[in-house]
Formats: C-alpha cells, structure tokens, sequence
C-alpha cells in the first residue's frame, strides 16, 4: 500500500510509519521540522496544498490525519484560553486535517479503494466531558463531526473515512502516567484501519476496537 501519515515523526505516527514500513508497505510521512519526506507545517494552512503537491501525483491508499496539537493542558478558566491558542490549535486539528484531506484526494481516487483515518479522542465526545481543555476538546470535536460528514459525501466514489480514540497514550502529549505506550496504540489503530470499509465508514471507534460513543 501506498501511505501517508501526517505528523509520521514521534510519538504514535512515527510508531505507526515504523510498523507500516516493516510490513513493506511505502510510507511517505510529513513533519513540520523537516524530519520526514514532506515538511508540513499545518499551522500554516496556506502551505499544505503545495507541501503535498508532489503526493498528489500518486495514489494514496490509507492517509491518516493523526498531526495534532494540545496547547491549553491546565489553562486556567479565568484569564486563561488566549485567542491565539484557540486560532493555533483548529489551525493544525481541523483546517489543517481538511485541507490535507482536500489535497489529497485525487491521489485517494486513483487507489479506487481508498482510505481516511482521522485520530480525534475521546475527549472529541458530548458523552465525555468532565471539563477543563475547552479548546483541544473542541478541536477534536470538530475534526469528528468533519470526519462524519466527509463519509457522507465520499460515500458515492468508495472512499471509506473513520475516526479514532488512538487511547491514552505515553508520548510527549499523553503523559508518563498514560495507559498504554505507542506500540499498543499504533498496532490497534493499524488493525481498525485494516477493518475500515464501506460498510463501516462514519465509524468513531477506539484503538481497540470499541465502538465510542459520539
């Protein structure tokens, strides 16, 4: 298969990218530092279409969206939640995910059985809102209900989008006290993509397997 995976680097995109690229598969990863074939720097929104114009000349099988930014962990209510962390995070969580998607759809139609995997959280769900992180819970709840809405439309050309819970993970945004590490995430986001087809697409679903309440 021929991949993409948005912010491939660290954390579990580059987990995922490593996983792919044992089994064979041809990975082309974005970072924003540079790090991997296409530099990408979603918070600059007016430069993903020309990042990603050589990728578009190909066929894309499988593009995960998972690039992402957590800015305000323990903002306080009052004072805290800047407008300029709100503008920063939908820039790269929301905007940033569609344009990507939109650029990358020629390449996606050519696979004939193509594929969109969007990393939200379960932060992203009305059922699960203990407070606090106004802005990524937001973020990540736009980029669920986009996700939904594109299986919607796509429907009609065979491309299949699911959205995902990667889990609480330890990497440099979960946290050392996380529940699980990268790998764990990585090989069960991998298996629900392998599952992802027509018949499910719209899904919102955890790493392992569960479907998650919207």
């Amino acid at each position: 298969m021929n991949i993409v995976i948005t912010g491939a680097n660290r954390g579990i995109g580059r987990a995922m990218a490593d996983h792919y690229r044992a089994a064979g598969h041809t990975v082309t990863g974005t970072a924003r530092d540079g790090s991997e074939a296409v530099t990408l720097d979603l918070g600059r929104p007016e430069t993903v279409a020309a990042a990603l114009a050589p990728v578009t000349e190909g066929t894309v099988d499988l593009l995960v969206c998972n690039a992402g930014v957590y800015v305000d962990k323990g903002q306080p209510l009052d004072g805290g939640y800047d407008a300029s962390m709100w503008a920063d995070t939908f820039a790269v969580n929301v905007t940033g995910v569609f344009l990507t998607i939109q650029a990358l759809l020629p390449a996606l139609r050519r696979s004939k059985a193509g594929k969109i995997a969007i990393i939200s959280s379960q932060m992203a769900s009305d059922t699960n809102a203990p407070g606090g992180s106004y802005i990524y819970r937001a973020s990540k709840a736009a980029a669920l209900n986009l996700g939904r809405n594109l299986a919607v439309d796509l429907t009609g050309e065979g491309i299949a989008v699911g959205i995902y819970h990667p889990g609480w993970v330890r990497t440099d945004m979960g946290g050392p006290s996380a529940a699980i590490d990268m790998t764990e995430s990585a090989t069960g986001l991998i298996a629900r993509f392998d599952a992802l087809g027509m018949e499910t697409t719209g899904c919102f679903e955890t790493w392992d397997g569960r479907d998650h309440p919207f």
